[in-house]
Formats: structure tokens, sequence, C-alpha cells
């Protein structure tokens, strides 16, 4: 199977809404009651962090309504800056700080905007709870009972197990000419928990089957896991979409850096969609719209019509 990085739904610690008797964590904890050296607004909750509504400032930038763009950390949007330093080596806890020192997108809980700094936040928060990597808690609650073989989480390791698809980015040289690299080596880090994962399309369709399907997590947790936020519908870590006639999906797809993966399943686990894509990127960001429009025709292709196939697409 080829490999490609993954932008992964929330790994929460807890199993419960209400606080773990062994840690006193759950979704309704502050967040700050965990992560006191961070300094974060004690009105952040748990839940806020996979919600993406915490308002915390995304450490890989900010897009805002009126079309501004405030940058963060050297990403995929800073062109040759990003291409030259992307073996650098960033830690989870400076990511989160840079993050925090910028103004908040909104108050805790009163809006809803996608932030990397979240997941980052989740990572530093499972790992101070249970005093084990983030990678290590995975493999033990996830990878592992689902038999996942040929997903990791790299942490700082640049290279991907053969086979794999290949990623390319373009950015403009001193001469104002275009140059395209080969960026499938690279040092994740720069993105941490937001997108560094690297799977197959085959361990993504276990993945999200056996998520959606109950083998994961216990009932009442599922169901806050699909509670969809109304501005987004974005659930816990995963975006609760309607189709119309033919139901619901759970999804989260992910890219960058000329990697992406999409990931949908039916509510029940019964029928899914996975796939893998390697692109050219760029500063620019000009695959976005025909990436929309090519995965919106693909999902449409398997999903509408018959609602009586349950048999899984991959």
């Amino acid at each position: 199977m080829r490999r490609t990085r993954w932008n992964a739904p929330a790994r929460v610690g807890d199993r419960q809404s209400v606080p773990d008797e062994r840690t006193g964590l759950g979704l309704d904890t502050p967040a700050a009651a965990f992560l006191p050296a961070l300094g974060l607004d004690r009105r952040i909750t748990v839940r806020m962090l996979p919600q993406h509504t915490s308002g915390v400032f995304n450490f890989t930038g900010e897009y805002y309504e009126d079309g501004t763009f405030a940058p963060g950390i050297p990403a995929t949007t800073a062109g040759r800056e990003w291409a030259d330093n992307r073996f650098r080596t960033y830690r989870p806890e400076d990511l989160a700080q840079l993050a925090l020192s910028k103004p908040a997108r909104f108050e805790p809980g009163t809006d809803w905007s996608y932030s990397n700094t979240n997941y980052v936040l989740l990572r530093l928060l499972v790992e101070l709870v249970t005093g084990n990597s983030l990678a290590e808690e995975t493999e033990r609650l996830v990878l592992a009972p689902l038999g996942l073989t040929h997903t990791s989480l790299p942490d700082t390791a640049v290279d991907i197990e053969e086979p794999h698809a290949h990623a390319y980015y373009r950015y403009e040289d001193e001469a104002g000419l275009q140059k395209t690299v080969d960026v499938t080596r690279q040092n994740p880090s720069w993105i941490s928990t937001g997108g560094d994962m690297i799977s197959t399309t085959r361990d993504l369709h276990t993945f999200i089957s056996a998520l959606t399907g109950g083998k994961l997590l216990p009932a009442p947790l599922l169901a806050e896991m699909c509670k969809p936020h109304p501005k987004a519908g974005y659930g816990l870590g995963v975006f609760v979409q309607d189709i119309g006639e033919d139901g619901g999906k759970v999804t989260h797809n992910g890219g960058m850096a000329g990697h992406a993966a999409l990931m949908y399943s039916t509510p029940d686990g019964t029928k899914t969609l996975t796939a893998a894509l390697n692109y050219v990127d760029d500063a620019a960001l000009s695959m976005a719209q025909a990436f929309q429009q090519a995965t919106q025709a693909l999902v449409q292709e398997v999903f509408a019509g018959d609602r009586t196939d349950s048999r899984p697409s991959r």
C-alpha cells in the first residue's frame, strides 16, 4: 500500500464526557488545570479543543474573514523559507506558546474556527495525563487493537517507509523563476499533531469504519463526537456532514506540503471512502479549489444514490 501523510482526527484521552475517576479529566474540565505552564484561558475546556471553539490562534497562520492573513511559523504559506527550512525541529510546547502569545481569534466557546494549535494542546494534554508519548498512547489504544501496522506518528523522523507517494512544492527563487522540489522527506514537527500522521488508505478504512461502528469509543462518547457545531458541522475531531436524501457522513480530510488524504464514512461505518493524493503545493494554495471540486464530485459518486448498498468502498 502507498503511504501518505494524514491529518488525523483528534484523539481525546478520556473515554467519557464526565470526569475520569483516576485523573479528574472530562470533556468539560478546564484544560488549564492540566496545562498550567502555558497560561491558557481558564474558560477553555477540553471539549473546545477537538471542537475548535477555543479561539486560540492557529500556529500555522490565521486567515480572517476580511481577507487578511496573520502569519505564524514559516509554514507552507511562506514559500521558499519553508522549503529551505523543512528539516527544522519544532517542539510542540514551542508551537503552543507561540500561538498563545498571539491575540485569540474570539472568546472561548463563542465561535468556531479550525486551528492546528488545538491538536497540539491535545497532544500535550494526553502526554501529561498519561505520562506517555502520544505515539505510545495511540499505539496502545488505537493502532494495536485495530491492527493498523502501516500507520505511525513520526514525530521528527524525516523518512517514509517504502513504497510511498511523493510530495512536491513550488516556490519562486531569487531570479523570479518557479522552482519545484520534492519535499517528501521533511521534518513533520512543523505541523505536529495537526497533520503529521503517516498511514495507508487500507488503514484509514479500517480506522474510520471501526470508529463510526462503535469499536473504539463507548456509545455516549461517540454520540458526543458526532454532535455537530451549528456553524461548521464539526463535532469533536471530525466533520459531520449532511448528504441530502442519503443521510450523513463522518469525515476528516487533510493535506499539507503535497500530501493529502480523504476519509469518509456513513454514521454506522458500513460504507467508507478513503483515498490518498499527491500534488504540487505552493504558498498561494493554488490547488485548493481544484481539490475541493474533485473531492465533492468523488463523494457524490460514492455516497449518493443507493442507500441500501452497504459494501465498503476503499
